[in-house]
């Protein structure tokens, strides 16, 4: 009988009381071990975490890890990125021979897949990140304001360009591969997402916006 222990993650203290993420996350595990897991199939424990993906020392993470370890069992999240947000942490579990993990939205996915989905989405954050930042010291240096409601919307209106404007050149050494291979507009969304990449607006990719980036790819 196959064994999970599962682990949810949400980033605020809002969201936990909402249960925002939280239903999401609950839908996308259910669905791995209904259509998915071997059967038959136990739910031994459940742990949630109230904190962000880029703290490494997260109370209910390490008590679902040793749990899993300990009861042999397999440690399910519905995302890479409720795991964590960096590379290094994924490595390390990835590593240890005694834990056992599955992500219920790439259910296909083996060790290595994981590792470079893993590599890409913290890269993409990074690059995204300097992006925005050079792109308000640009306004800035134009002498645009970055204070009050209306330049606030500015701001963020241009950080949102500037996202856009480098997202089809950062997204093309993983969309067109996948384009390549045979993968749906579907597919290739839901890697995205499996892969903690967000959309320019910080949602989850669908199969139009895909379809639009690659539009965007071909005009180059």
């Amino acid at each position: 009988m196959e064994r999970y222990v599962i682990y949810k993650r949400v980033s605020t203290a809002d969201q936990g009381r909402s249960g925002l993420g939280l239903e999401a996350q609950a839908r996308d595990l259910a669905l791995y071990l209904e259509t998915y897991s071997p059967e038959p199939f136990e739910i031994i424990a459940e742990y949630v975490d109230v904190q962000s993906g880029k703290d490494d020392d997260r109370p209910e993470l390490n008590k679902a890890i040793d749990h899993a370890k300990r009861d042999k069992a397999v440690l399910l999240v519905a995302k890479l990125d409720r795991l964590s947000r960096k590379v290094s942490f994924i490595s390390q579990l990835m590593e240890d021979k005694r834990l056992d993990f599955r992500v219920a939205s790439m259910p296909s996915a083996d060790k290595f897949q994981l590792h470079i989905y893993a590599a890409l989405a913290e890269q993409e954050r990074d690059f995204i990140s300097q992006r925005t930042k050079a792109a308000l010291k640009q306004a800035k240096l134009r002498g645009q304001k970055l204070g009050g409601l209306r330049d606030k919307t500015m701001k963020r209106n241009e950080a949102l360009k500037a996202q856009a404007d480098t997202r089809a050149h950062k997204l093309e050494g993983i969309v067109k591969p996948l384009r390549e291979q045979g993968a749906t507009l579907r597919d290739i969304a839901a890697s995205l997402n499996a892969a903690g990449i967000s959309t320019p607006r910080g949602g989850d990719w669908q199969a139009v916006q895909v379809k639009r980036l690659l539009e965007r790819l071909q005009k180059k």
